[in-house]
């Protein structure tokens, strides 16, 4: 077994999440009164949890006021909306099951709100991780190690035999923080070309290339 420990990302990388991030997000932008983004400038600001999605699609410089009442309402709706139109990406179902049958502890750690990881690991994919962990209070967020960190004190696996799975430079940055491998898919919120000028180093184009890097046959 090439590792004991499986850590994944997940918008962008086994959770195709991006047109209900941007419904909630345009939702919010439109009530009060600001413009709406289009799908691929979302793409271009997901990746450091919601508080950095509002305030991009907003503007940085906006009063912080004002991103807490926008970021209050795309938490709601989002709440109620994270799932409308969110799909595993083709195959992940099938290589996550795998892996748990061939004794892979398995792991989610997101810079999404933990609200939602729990409501979405639980629809999409129930029975199949050890551990989720979303942003929580207190708790520093992706690139920082901390999640990783948790998750492998919780699993009692030595960091040496863990890899981390994403899709973006703050996954690159979160595995080298975590002092882990990292494997990049091509298939979510940055292209390959992107990734390897941010440091990629084991990169992916599909599910395919994700378990040949991820098992040894």
């Amino acid at each position: 077994m090439k590792y004991e420990l499986i850590i994944f990302d997940l918008d962008g990388t086994i959770l195709d999440t991006l047109e209900d991030l941007a419904d909630s997000m345009n939702y919010a932008l439109a009530k009060h009164g600001y413009p709406t983004r289009t799908l691929e400038e979302v793409r271009s600001f997901v990746g450091n949890g919601l508080l950095m999605l509002t305030r991009r699609a907003i503007a940085p410089e906006t009063d912080e006021n004002v991103i807490q009442m926008v970021l209050t309402e795309q938490k709601a709706y989002y709440k109620e909306h994270c799932a409308d139109k969110t799909r595993p990406y083709e195959g992940i179902m099938e290589l996550l099951k795998l892996l748990k049958k061939e004794g892979y502890k398995l792991a989610v750690v997101s810079n999404k709100a933990d609200y939602a990881v729990q409501i979405l690991c639980e629809q999409y994919f129930a029975g199949i991780f050890h551990m989720t962990v979303g942003e929580k209070e207190n708790v520093r967020k992706k690139p920082a190690p901390d999640a990783v960190n948790a998750v492998l004190e919780e699993l009692q696996i030595d960091r040496e035999k863990a890899v981390y799975v994403g899709d973006s430079e703050v996954d690159i940055e979160t595995a080298a923080n975590a002092k882990m491998p990292a494997v990049l898919v091509d298939w979510g919120f940055r292209d390959a070309v992107f990734l390897e000028e941010q440091g990629a180093k084991t990169l992916v184009h599909n599910i395919g290339e994700l378990k040949k890097a991820l098992v040894v046959e």
